[in-house]
């Protein structure tokens, strides 16, 4: 039974999706990094329902900082953000509580925690509390940004329909941040919403992958073998609901180059240091290089849609065929984009406090 990321930063996940409320807390974040609660909120309202191509239920996601933060900056003590619950509508759950939603994890919570867990709306599995993991992570988000490091995602494949590619990394992501539909084209971002529609309309969902640079980074972070940058950040990657596949640099495609494709020549710029290509995502050996660090994750259409699917009732034990009600989103790949900015930074923040020190991101 464990909800805590990290080892030197770390962050515990609390609530429930129906519960009175949600949260997080952040311990050993050095003292006196500034807390900006305009960009928390900023931050949150980029993973919030949107129109057609989203969830009905709407949240204010109005958080409280209980601890941490003293005058608009860190104190060094853990950091407390609660946010509670206000739209729910547990009634859509108690109707179909013993009905195992294919993709969800009813099954495997009944199976976990003996029937306990609180099944409304996913409970801690949730997606919901990710909004909470938006909050903490926006503190650390901010820590990076002071120290040059910089974080963007963009929606590189939704639905089949594929964006630009990065070309100008700051550029690219500064765009990003300030956009809801997190996508480079504008007319692809446009086919994808249309797309997102058209599999609401028919009851179904999509969907996606989003693609991740990090620049600033400085070279020498990481720690081999089982702490190096790509493991702690898949294994964070991989408690993001729906990420079933995380790739860095070429990813998959790099089995099938040729040694002398796939290496990235090195070069000096002035007194940087730098490589020709990035099929390494930034990384070599587990540890920065430098470039920008480059990754995707593989989103999985939404579980909960309105058509017909073969499942089991666990009171009945019959097979059954079953058709999911309630208030569920058509995709959910546009919402995860914030989420995975907020845990890559708190991994940062992390591997780099255990690198140079507690103070580092302040100093």
């Amino acid at each position: 039974m464990k909800n805590i990321l990290g080892n030197n930063v770390t962050v515990t996940l609390f609530g429930e999706s129906h519960g009175s409320a949600i949260g997080a807390v952040i311990d050993g974040m050095a003292p006196g990094i500034k807390v900006d609660e305009d960009f928390i909120r900023y931050q949150l309202d980029l993973r919030k329902p949107v129109g057609q191509i989203s969830t009905p239920r709407t949240e204010s996601d109005n958080f409280t900082i209980l601890s941490g933060v003293f005058n608009g900056f860190t104190t060094g003590t853990p950091i407390c953000i609660i946010i509670p619950n206000e739209d729910t509508k547990s009634k859509d759950y108690s109707e179909i509580k013993n009905k195992m939603r294919p993709g969800h994890a009813d099954f495997t919570a009944i199976a976990k925690y003996n029937g306990f867990a609180d099944y409304r709306g996913g409970g801690h599995f949730s997606g919901r509390i990710t909004a909470a993991l938006v909050a903490a992570g926006a503190v650390a988000v901010s820590a990076l940004k002071s120290k040059g490091i910089l974080i963007g995602t963009h929606i590189s494949q939704c639905a089949g329909i594929g964006d630009s590619e990065f070309k100008n990394y700051e550029q690219d992501i500064a765009a990003l941040n300030t956009k809801q539909f997190a996508a480079l084209n504008d007319s692809a971002a446009e086919e994808m919403k249309k797309a997102i529609v058209a599999a609401k309309s028919d009851g179904d969902s999509v969907g996606g992958v989003l693609e991740t640079a990090v620049i600033g980074m400085p070279a020498g972070v990481g720690e081999p073998w089982f702490d190096t940058v790509e493991s702690m950040l898949s294994h964070a990657l991989f408690s993001v609901p729906a990420v079933k596949g995380v790739e860095f640099g070429a990813g998959f495609s790099i089995a099938g180059m040729y040694g002398s494709q796939a290496n990235d020549e090195f070069y000096y710029d002035g007194q940087k240091v730098r490589t020709k290509t990035n099929n390494n995502g930034g990384i070599n050996g587990g540890i920065t290089n430098g470039m920008p660090i480059i990754f995707r994750c593989a989103v999985k259409p939404t579980p909960t849609i309105h058509k017909s699917q073969h499942t089991i009732d666990i009171e009945t034990n019959e097979n059954i065929e079953f058709t999911a009600g309630g208030r569920h989103d058509p995709a959910i790949v546009h919402r995860a984009r914030v989420v995975v900015d907020s845990i890559t930074a708190l991994v940062l923040c992390d591997i780099l406090t255990g690198r140079y020190g507690t103070d580092w991101l302040v100093r």
